[in-house]
């Protein structure tokens, strides 16, 4: 009989959390705390949480519950006016298209930030490499801004649809031809500022 093929699978460790919320590592049989996953995170090993009852996936709450500690413990790595802006998305049609934006925005950061430090262990001086890494973290909170504050002027105009009635339609819908012209160029700007960030990082290789 033919073994069966673990394949990448072999490298994904499943956690389970059960009901007394403890977790449990399967692939070392012990129990392991959120910092421990907050450790593995760091060390780029992948794994999945799953209720120990259900079997349900619920490594998003997971990491979003690590996220809370950490924040908690004094490293704010996520502007209160950030979370605002992530939480006013919740629930709007629109928000869809945020998960895509940070997604490669991070992707982004996340290759400039290797650059930055191969750039800091091969030079002298430390001061200009910080400077560097310091103006490379600006940029990419800009970018972060100015991709909420574009998507405010479509989110708001969704959100008054009812306070107002769009020219040219009695029952205070929006015209469903505008609302297509919003989302095209909503996402004609995302995949623009995607090729800017694509840019930066080449520019920085």
């Amino acid at each position: 009989m033919a073994e069966p093929d673990s394949g990448a699978k072999a490298s994904v460790i499943t956690i389970k959390k059960y009901a007394n919320r403890r977790l449990y590592n399967t692939s070392t049989s012990s129990y392991v705390t959120l910092d421990h996953l907050a450790e593995m995170v760091k060390e780029g090993s992948d794994f999945v949480v799953t209720d120990a009852k259900t079997g349900e996936d619920i490594t998003r709450s997971v990491l979003t519950q690590i996220i809370v500690e950490q924040e908690g413990k004094g490293q704010n790595l996520l502007p209160i006016k950030f979370l605002r802006q992530v939480i006013g998305f919740y629930g709007d049609s629109l928000g869809g298209l945020v998960p895509r934006y940070l997604e490669h925005s991070m992707e982004a950061f996340h290759q400039n930030e290797a650059h930055m430090r191969s750039t800091m262990q091969e030079a002298l001086k430390g001061l200009l490499p910080m400077q560097r890494l310091e103006e490379v973290g600006k940029q990419n909170m800009a970018m972060f801004e100015n991709a909420m504050k574009m998507f405010n002027p479509f989110v708001q105009m969704n959100r008054g649809a009812g306070a107002a009635t769009p020219p040219g339609n009695a029952n205070g819908a929006a015209a469903p031809a505008e609302k297509a012209e919003d989302i095209d160029a909503l996402k004609s700007q995302l995949n623009s500022m995607q090729a800017q960030l694509e840019k930066l990082v080449k520019d920085r290789s």
